[in-house]
């Protein structure tokens, strides 16, 4: 019996309307984790941040809008992209860290799930489509790929819905230098199973490692730096360089070992989409993984980005960029044509990493 392949159908994004640029950010004084004043200028640690990350925008969803509804949005598009029938999914997979965090409370509000609102908003009747959350810190929306390609080729499904959406703009203390990082926003995608494939197109190959000792707290819910500040009120904080350290040592290599078991040739490669997370980290990577194969050449516009005016947006940044490269809205250099090879990869919390090949 032949096992099908698993192909992206159908792509969808939602990018907020709500533009905050790093002027916003310096307009209060910033703290370390001692809540010690940082004694620098805001606008001087802003613009250090952006010469470090990349970034010098990033989109707030709208107070009214949860991360439930961008994922409605968001699928929606990527339905209609792929022109399916909704009753014939057999999967939603929702990938997130917070959840919905409802406007002027302080609690997430996970009952019911992410993936059951979105069922619900999406009108679906089917009781054999099956929602559920996945929580994977940032590789998320990508986790969520490589479980419904493990489904389809195990014959249990042959549609799913994945999706990534995050509101981390209701989660950031505003004290804290690394909360200009986060963003919010969400991306989606139809993935099928195919049987009648010569060209072997689809997932070809994934990896996935995870290392859960000193590094489980490389990112948290905490405090806020702020001096007095209610410490039952919880923030995202992240240990930025253990974070970089962790990423650079660990990434390139499960994206060649990801491609390795492809038997794709590097030279092949497309297009690199890796988690918007830090300008400098993933070109850092995509410069490890080439020279791992003793190549010092990296080819030209290999690597798409979005973090400048996006931010991260965590498990939606991935998603959110394939859709914008697919549907050519990030320029002519940077598009995905029938046949192109690529390689998503990205890194967070737990800390995990996961790597995705994929024959377009």
């Amino acid at each position: 019996m032949q096992v099908p392949q698993t192909v992206i159908t159908g792509t969808g994004s939602y990018v907020p309307s709500i533009i905050k640029t790093n002027r916003d950010f310096a307009v209060h004084d910033f703290y370390d984790e001692k809540h010690h004043i940082i004694n620098q200028a805001p606008e001087v640690i802003a613009d250090k941040f952006q010469q470090i990350t990349g970034i010098s925008e990033r989109r707030y969803a709208d107070c009214e809008l949860n991360s439930s509804d961008l994922a409605i949005i968001a699928a929606k598009e990527a339905i209609e992209d792929a022109g399916i029938d909704i009753e014939t999914i057999d999967q939603i997979i929702v990938a997130h860290n917070v959840g919905n965090v409802v406007k002027h409370t302080i609690q997430t509000d996970l009952i019911p799930s992410i993936a059951s609102r979105v069922k619900h908003g999406l009108g679906i009747k089917n009781p054999f489509c099956v929602p559920y959350d996945l929580l994977f810190g940032c590789p998320g929306w990508l986790q969520g790929v490589i479980q419904a390609d493990a489904f389809i080729k195990a014959g249990v499904a042959k549609k799913c819905l994945v999706i990534g959406t995050e509101t981390l703009s209701r989660v950031i203390d505003l004290y804290d230098r690394d909360s200009m990082i986060f963003s919010d926003g969400a991306g989606a995608c139809i993935v099928e199973a195919t049987e009648n494939n010569e060209t072997k197109k689809g997932i070809l190959a994934s990896s996935v490692i995870s290392h859960c000792e000193e590094e489980i707290d490389f990112l948290f819910m905490g405090k806020s730096n702020f001096p007095g500040s209610d410490p039952r009120v919880r923030y995202i904080k992240m240990k930025g360089r253990k974070v970089f350290e962790y990423a650079m040592k660990h990434v390139p290599s499960a994206m060649k070992n990801c491609l390795d078991k492809s038997g794709v040739d590097i030279k092949d490669v497309k297009k690199i989409f890796l988690h918007q997370a830090n300008e400098k980290m993933d070109e850092g990577f995509t410069k490890e993984l080439f020279k791992l194969y003793g190549i010092k050449e990296i080819p030209e516009h290999i690597m798409p980005m979005s973090i400048h005016k996006l931010g991260n947006s965590s498990v939606a940044t991935i998603p959110t960029l394939y859709d914008l490269v697919r549907k050519g809205k990030l320029g002519e250099e940077h598009e995905v044509n029938e046949g192109d090879v690529i390689l998503f990869a990205s890194v967070g919390a737990g800390m995990n990493i996961n790597a995705v090949c994929y024959k377009a």
